[in-house]
């Protein structure tokens, strides 16, 4: 496993402190076992390019980091066999087997088809809270969060809009 520390500010009113005060949070981030052996080329493209590949919902939310209203998505309580891919790029992002029902809403997994697929980053745009943010590597969609409430053998729900994602049935 390797770590991501993130720093956030908090006002602690239970002590009788008030104001910002520094506190420290340690993320795991799920290193998978399956490694791309091949480097992934960028795929860069404007947002009108974007628009003219994708829906309104699909843009707003892979493009602008929108999301979806819980329980509305394909995928939440999709139980098919294959792989959820970037709608996208088709970039091989989590492999059925490791979607599990978290109750959340949205389409939950444990871990991604490979870590070099799915890139992390602080997510800020929440007041005294500092999410992490998944997106693709290869095209930057934004996928969801991850989350640290998780199933073994992580211990991670990585929370996918519907949207984000097309499903590869296994052949």
């Amino acid at each position: 496993m390797r770590y991501l520390l993130i720093l956030t500010f908090c006002t602690v009113v239970a002590c009788g402190q008030q104001g910002p005060q520094k506190t420290t949070d340690v993320v795991k981030i799920y290193t998978s076992s399956t490694k791309s052996t091949t480097p992934m080329k960028r795929i860069e493209r404007t947002d009108e390019e974007w628009k003219k590949l994708l829906s309104e919902d699909e843009f707003r939310i892979t493009r602008k980091k929108g999301t979806e209203r819980a329980f509305t998505g394909a995928y939440w309580n999709h139980h098919g066999t294959g792989v959820y891919v970037c709608r996208c790029c088709e970039t091989e992002l989590f492999p059925s087997n490791t979607k599990y029902d978290s109750g959340s809403g949205w389409p939950s997994f444990y871990a991604p088809v490979a870590s070099t697929n799915v890139e992390n980053h602080a997510d800020n745009s929440l007041p005294f809270e500092t999410r992490i943010e998944i997106t693709c590597s290869r095209c930057g969609a934004h996928l969801g969060h991850v989350f640290e409430d998780g199933p073994k053998p992580t211990g991670l729900r990585y929370c996918v809009n519907s949207a984000a994602l097309k499903f590869n049935p296994k052949k």
